[in-house]
């Protein structure tokens, strides 16, 4: 961030992308490790990167958050992911209010099921196998097919979008 900052003099747009996640069928199999895990990649670290970003952000700028359609529709399996998820898209909506008047907007992409190296990782090999299958398009989305949201996000054109989540889905609601 310091380099972007030394040459650029300011930060035009911060997109906060990452997580983890594990499956679990039972919330006894939940470490207090694992729950931390989750919380420390998944929601502190945008905190953290959000508030050292924001300080060298101009009206106009925009913070683009990454949650999940488990943000509204928790699988129950990824218990500790579903939780961050919804925290990340409350965050979103109340740092949209709190950077209003700063002219700093701040929103969330929720997709759906994209396939990303999380899903072969973290999943039993069975839900691997059908995983997307449970949209109306029947096919997980891939990395490319959010592009657009995010810049559409970006973009200054979008300056009265903000607060907002935009879910990419294959088709499902997102409600």
């Amino acid at each position: 961030m310091r380099r972007a900052v030394d040459e650029l003099g300011a930060l035009d747009i911060l997109v906060n992308n990452a997580a983890h996640q594990a499956t679990f069928k039972d919330i006894e199999d939940i470490s207090d490790e694992e729950w931390q895990r989750t919380f420390e990649t998944n929601m502190h670290a945008m905190f953290y990167l959000t508030k050292a970003a924001v300080r060298h952000m101009r009206p106009g700028s925009a913070i683009i958050n990454t949650a999940s359609v488990n943000s509204d529709m928790p699988n129950p399996s990824l218990l500790a992911y579903a939780t961050t998820k919804g925290a990340i898209q409350n965050f979103t909506g109340g740092l949209a209010q709190m950077l209003a008047g700063k002219g700093i907007r701040a929103n969330a992409v929720a997709p759906g099921p994209i396939w990303t190296p999380l899903i072969p990782s973290t999943m039993p090999e069975e839900s691997v196998k059908n995983f997307g299958k449970q949209v109306p398009m029947q096919r997980a989305g891939q990395p490319a097919e959010l592009a657009t949201a995010y810049v559409m996000l970006a973009d200054p054109l979008s300056s009265y979008t903000s607060g907002t989540t935009i879910a990419v889905t294959g088709g499902k609601p997102f409600i």
